[in-house]
């Protein structure tokens, strides 16, 4: 049947569309490509090695078995539809709402019901440890002579993608007789480690149990979680990689500014930015990518500085002949105190199926390079909230001014009542004149008065109060000023001397495991 125009299965969940189906290939190139890729074997660089990337070939059809070529309406009515993906990952994803929340604990118990579910598709096993001794796991499935190395959350407090991924493991077992899946089975190896720094995950921290970057830490090789990867990509020789990361909620894209949800990267491999074939293959990829997330996202894709870090696992196992992919997850306009990260974890989802789809297909040939050299590239041009026009009664006894306000925000882990919870609060991070930045919401305050929060229990929305005495010798507690941390309110003047109130922005909000 078709659903908006696109071919769907039976079961309505794996679908095609017309404009995205992969031209035909002779015959014989599709063998030479199948022979390329499966008996290709870059030899292994050392940490310092300077030696030119490995030459990278995707598949260019089918790789494996018997070659031949396919009609573009066959190979059209086997692609995966990014919409249809978004779709079928609203009714099937089992990823919990809260990522920050996915603890160690989690991934082991998921693991394990993963190999429990389907031992003969998926593979999991202990690969290596962490500093604390946490295990760190690793997942395969598929067949194929092209291998595909995907980690996450090498910084604990970036967990997105690691959500993301277990809804891809679902995808596959649910979906595996059917001809997308069967594909990427038959055409890729892929390994995963969907945690490799658990030791911050514990803490929701950038760093591991050392305080070491691991990220910084390709040439040294001091940290457990380094060495790890460093050996993984060594014995298993992946022709491509895929970092999985989550950047700063300040990050925004284009003018005026919008949030950068994705940004992508075509890794450089030296201080030059020089090109090879790998090079060649990610910034495809990019573009796969963009073009599945541009319908879900619309202006909302960014493009990652490629400045070389020497020192960065991405840039080096390029160079070692991994070409990678990074994905970088930033923020989401899910409304004012929501949390952001089911619509980040479906557009994981959708990133990283459509790229496997394309690799699997020979699709990714098709690409456009152009589509990722023209994304724009990252700025830090957000915040979380501006209050636009704003007359600012500071709480310090200083005369009345108008101005706008920025606030940022910051997520951390947190005990509430025995459990693990997340914490969102608000700081003032700018003020003034603030028309050259965005926000993930913006209130228009013109006619309001904006004043430190006061009176605990008085301020709901539609009462009447009169504003404290400050003073500058008897300020607020909390004045409103760049760094302070606190609660705003909104009050429309009514006369004699008092306010209506309009709105309430909180300090802090804190989201359980059960929303």
């Amino acid at each position: 049947m078709t659903v908006d125009g696109t071919i769907v299965t039976a079961r309505g969940n794996s679908c095609e569309h017309p404009r995205r189906g992969c031209g035909s290939r002779a015959v014989f190139c599709l063998a030479l490509a199948a022979l390329a890729a499966a008996c290709a074997k870059p030899r292994p660089a050392t940490a310092g090695s300077a030696a030119p990337p490995a030459t990278v070939q995707a598949p260019s059809g089918p790789v494996g078995g018997r070659a031949e070529a396919r009609a573009p309406a066959q190979a059209a009515a086997e692609t995966l539809a990014p919409e249809a993906l978004a779709r079928l990952w609203d009714g099937e994803h089992v990823s919990p709402p809260l990522s920050p929340l996915v603890d160690h604990d989690e991934v082991v118990r998921r693991l394990a019901a993963l190999q429990q579910a389907a031992p003969d598709l998926l593979t999991v096993e202990q690969v290596g440890q962490s500093v604390e001794g946490r295990s760190i796991n690793h997942v395969r499935f598929g067949r194929g002579p092209f291998r595909v190395l995907l980690w996450s959350q090498m910084h604990g407090d970036e967990p997105t993608a690691t959500s993301a991924l277990f809804d891809v493991f679902e995808y596959v077992r649910r979906h595996r007789d059917e001809p997308p899946v069967r594909r990427i089975l038959d055409h890729l190896t892929v390994d995963v480690v969907p945690m490799l720094n658990p030791d911050g995950a514990a803490r929701f921290q950038r760093r591991n149990a050392q305080s070491l970057d691991v990220n910084r830490d390709a040439l040294m090789l001091q940290s457990a979680e380094g060495r790890l990867l460093k050996t993984l990509r060594d014995r298993w020789q992946p022709q491509i990689g895929f970092n999985l990361h989550n950047q700063n909620w300040r990050t925004s894209v284009g003018r005026p500014p919008q949030p950068a949800s994705i940004s992508l990267l075509s890794v450089a491999f030296d201080e030059t930015r020089s090109m090879n074939e790998g090079r060649l293959l990610t910034k495809k990829v990019c573009a796969v990518i963009r073009d599945a997330l541009e319908p879900l996202a619309a202006g909302r894709i960014g493009r990652y500085d490629d400045e070389f870090e020497v020192r960065a696992f991405g840039d080096n196992l390029t160079k070692w002949g991994t070409p990678v992919v990074l994905i970088e997850t930033g923020p989401w306009p899910s409304g004012l105190f929501e949390p952001p990260d089911r619509a980040l974890v479906r557009l994981n989802f959708v990133a990283i199926l459509s790229a496997l789809d394309a690799l699997a297909s020979g699709r990714v040939h098709q690409a456009d390079p152009a589509r990722y050299e023209t994304l724009p590239q990252n700025e830090s041009r957000l915040l979380y909230l501006i209050v636009r026009q704003a007359t600012v009664v500071n709480g310090a006894g200083i005369p009345p001014f108008v101005a706008d306000i920025g606030f940022g925000a910051t997520r951390r882990v947190v005990q509430e009542a025995g459990e693990r919870a997340v914490e969102l609060s608000l700081a003032i991070d700018d003020l003034g004149d603030l028309r050259t930045l965005g926000a993930l919401e913006t209130i228009d305050a013109s006619g309001l008065v904006v004043a430190p929060a006061f009176g605990e229990g008085l301020l709901e929305p539609g009462k009447e109060v009169r504003l404290p005495e400050w003073t500058r010798e008897r300020p607020s507690p909390r004045t409103i000023e760049v760094g302070q941390r606190t609660g705003v309110v909104l009050l429309r003047p009514v006369g004699d001397g008092r306010y209506r109130v309009e709105r309430v922005i909180l300090q802090r909000v804190v989201w359980r495991a059960g929303r």
